[in-house]
């Protein structure tokens, strides 16, 4: 399996012979690169809530590579209505499981809200926020918990898929803190790497990863804190 963060809660996934992009919001502070570069070969995008900071380039991406979408009914739908094919949705909700070819995805709960702010300050509701747990079926489990806090149904994630490799939002303010993500990784999964995510990008939000490396100290997992656009191998 390789990984490549973007910034924020945007990464590219290799495995199973799938490129999968999760939240492509490569348009961001942190990355200069475009979305042109990260989004070559895509087969599967992967959406875990409707926000701009999460959705980002996804319609451009959908046009250009013909990949499948995989998100909520609400975000298939209203990307449609964008210009994505309708023919390349595979739609779910919470607790369900999709077959994208090659691996599954099972949406599971995310506390947090969902709506993307167009002109004049409106929003368009967009479903329930998510969790995305991708099965691979020679590869590691991975679990991305998408914007969320902690809360104790975690432990029944951990149960019913047993992911070995966490994507773990700790920027604080719209998500858990470090700290706090450190607490459900260590109280609730046995990840064996765990990578943070969703910090730095904007001035809201905690600017390095410290607080959540601190707060994983001594535990068995590894943290990898990864470098902008370089890709890494599990």
């Amino acid at each position: 399996m390789k990984i490549t963060w973007y910034g924020q809660s945007a990464f590219r996934i290799e495995a199973a012979g799938k490129t999968i992009l999760i939240d492509p919001f490569l348009e961001n502070p942190l990355w200069s690169g475009g979305w042109e570069k990260p989004s070559e070969g895509v087969t599967h995008l992967l959406l875990t809530h409707g926000h701009n900071d999460h959705i980002g380039n996804s319609v451009e991406i959908l046009k250009k590579t013909g990949a499948q979408l995989v998100a909520n009914f609400e975000i298939c739908m209203y990307l449609v209505g964008q210009g994505a094919d309708g023919s390349r949705i595979n739609p779910g909700n919470t607790g369900g499981t999709v077959d994208c070819g090659g691996f599954t995805t099972t949406f599971v709960q995310a506390l947090h809200s969902s709506s993307f702010g167009g002109e004049n300050g409106t929003n368009t509701y967009l479903g329930n926020p998510l969790g995305l747990v991708l099965h691979f079926p020679e590869d590691k489990t991975l679990y991305h918990m998408g914007d969320t806090d902690i809360f104790g149904d975690m432990a029944l994630i951990n149960e019913l898929h047993n992911p070995q490799v966490g994507l773990v939002p700790i920027g604080d303010r719209f998500t858990m803190g470090g700290a706090v993500a450190a607490l459900a990784c260590r109280r609730y999964f046995q990840f064996e790497t765990v990578i943070p995510c969703h910090y730095a990008t904007f001035p809201m939000l905690d600017p390095t990863a410290e607080k959540f490396v601190d707060g994983m100290e001594g535990a068995d997992t590894k943290v990898i804190v990864p470098k902008l656009g370089e890709a890494f191998t599990l």
